[in-house]
């Protein structure tokens, strides 16, 4: 098993890299049988661990970096860019820089395969064993107990993939079974209804029979791999994307409880909570550890993503994602504001997230002004007078090339929550709990406000007004997840999109002023960059014209595209 364990921890490390579309993709995957799984019982392990590789790595999703730029929380500091070319609308069905159709089908295939050739998994992993032999025999079991849990794994990561395409493309073909050379593999769209309705099924179907917890199992070296919780979150996910008004256009409040009570099964594990830090939870170890996080992939020691963000005024910085003054313009006042500072009182997690004039970073303090060591003019500055904060490890070496372990969430607890309130307030208003989940919307969405080292105060929402609670929680998310891209696909499936994606993304300028011994600033607002989203069209990616043309007419494409 110890090369079993060690072969997991490659994989999963190389599912992280999401440039490389072909990883494992060798002839010798694409030729094996199900002859030679039998007589190498280690093929069980390698193509289970397989079944990960084509997960989203968060870090460099668009142009090696997040994919926030694509809303309105950033602005790439590359003005040639993948990102520029998706805001300016200059994407279409044959070039999509966010093409993830062929990707997640691949993981697919590898579900497919690897579910269809380790049914006998008890059997083969027997072969060429003592099991007479005491050790062998508790090996030989551990064994089948972690084929077990990575069949259970790889359906719900069909799941996952099937979830990434439909919040893409809407309906896409369902496959779920892999094909010969010689069968019809054609197969027309399922509608998006039908695509969740695979998806809550493939979780419901293994959900009781994951880990909940791998290290209660014993074991200690399975970061990345799902657990209950993880495929609970998959499908709470996907139901409450099925019942936003750009899938539920009719507003079917069924659609609403059942995206509820998906989320509910999450709190209701009693596994989870808010991490004591907001700003720890995402630049350290702590991440994998934290009983917030529900699923993260781990990429080990690097520095790439401060290379990428640092200021450019920090040794090795280059700057990359500048959160937009869109995004700081949400924050609230937790206390009265300053007259010579806008930035003091903000809600704490501004601070923690977002690097501004006058803050303290790696040992010296930030200066967004002309003549400044931050001077916006200068080669690669933020393009808004902001860098980013959240996620990086601060104080980091890059000269002597200091590297920290890096971790990207896909779900943890606070989504969960607001997922519920979003999910509670649409189908029984912000302060009614009819089915006892112990829990109402507003109680959720405080919850996450009231998290610690935050400590927002509560809501300002009358007494059963579902509207401004709608719009309380679409605050909460935009400033609780920014930049851990949600924005994005929140904003196209409350149809939000249009008005917001049109507007143009803004900055600040700063400007020093001395008066004798006196120093201010004075922040002025101005346009960055324009941007342009086209709806309906843009609310669903086209299908790629490869795969229009391959399917000789069978696949039809999305409406303007």
């Amino acid at each position: 098993m110890k090369k079993i364990y060690i072969l997991l921890i490659l994989v999963i490390s190389l599912f992280t890299i999401s440039a490389c579309d072909d990883i494992l993709d060798t002839k010798g995957d694409i030729y094996l049988t199900p002859e030679m799984l039998e007589t190498q019982y280690e093929q069980m392990f390698s193509f289970g661990y397989k079944t990960y590789t084509n997960v989203i790595n968060g870090f460099t999703r668009i142009d090696n970096n997040l994919f926030a730029a694509v809303s309105d929380e950033a602005q790439n500091v590359t003005p040639i860019s993948d990102t520029q070319r998706f805001n300016e609308g200059s994407w279409n069905a044959f070039y999509n820089p966010d093409d993830y159709y062929a990707k997640a089908y691949r993981g697919i295939h590898d579900v497919n395969f690897y579910l269809e050739n380790s049914t006998e998994y008890k059997k083969i992993l027997a072969l060429n064993r003592d099991t007479m032999n005491a050790t062998s025999l508790t090996q030989y079991k551990k064994d089948v107990q972690n084929c077990a849990w990575l069949r259970c794994e790889a359906q719900a990561l069909r799941a996952y993939y099937y979830f990434e395409l439909a919040k893409r493309y809407g309906g896409v073909p369902l496959i779920t079974k892999t094909y010969n050379l010689d069968e019809n593999a054609n197969k027309s769209r399922a509608s998006f209804d039908e695509v969740i309705n695979a998806i809550v099924q493939d979780i419901d179907e293994v959900k009781d029979n994951l880990v909940e917890d791998w290290k209660s199992e014993g074991y200690s070296d399975m970061d990345g791999r799902l657990t209950k919780g993880a495929a609970l979150s998959i499908k709470a996910r996907a139901l409450l994307y099925a019942a936003s008004p750009l899938f539920n256009p009719e507003n079917n409040k069924e659609k609403w409880e059942r995206a509820a009570a998906a989320s509910h099964d999450i709190i209701a594990m009693n596994r989870y909570k808010l991490h004591t830090s907001y700003k720890t939870l995402f630049t350290t170890k702590i991440t994998n550890t934290s009983k917030e996080t529900i699923w993260a992939i781990r990429m080990g020691q690097t520095n790439d993503f401060e290379r990428a963000n640092y200021p450019v005024g920090t040794p090795g910085g280059g700057t990359g994602i500048c959160p937009s003054q869109n995004l700081v313009s949400e924050y609230e006042y937790k206390t009265a504001p300053s007259e010579d500072n806008p930035y003091e009182g903000l809600d704490p997690r501004f601070e923690f997230t977002i690097v501004h004039n006058g803050s303290t970073w790696n040992g010296r303090t930030i200066e967004i002004w002309e003549g400044g060591q931050d001077d916006p003019k200068k080669a690669n500055a933020s393009k808004t007078g902001y860098y980013l904060r959240k996620f990086l490890n601060e104080n980091q070496n890059l000269v002597n090339d200091a590297k920290e372990i890096r971790s990207w969430i896909i779900f943890r607890y606070a989504e969960t929550l607001l997922n519920y309130a979003e999910a509670m307030n649409e189908a029984y208003g912000p302060d009614s709990d009819p089915k006892g989940y112990g829990k109402t919307a507003r109680e959720a969405v405080n919850e996450v406000r009231n998290r610690s080292g935050v400590r927002m105060p509560p809501v300002s929402v009358s007494i059963g007004d579902v509207e401004s609670m709608r719009e309380a929680i679409k605050h909460e998310r935009c400033i609780e997840l920014a930049f851990e891209e949600h924005r994005y696909w929140d904003l196209k499936r409350w149809n939000d999109a249009k008005e917001i994606l049109n507007q143009p993304i803004k900055g600040v300028k700063v400007t020093k002023l001395s008066e004798g011994e006196n120093i201010r600033y004075v922040y002025t607002e101005f346009d960055v960059a324009k941007r342009f989203f086209s709806a309906p069209k843009m609310n669903l990616y086209p299908i790629p014209q490869t795969e229009i043309v391959k399917s000789q007419g069978v696949l039809v494409q999305n409406p303007e595209w």
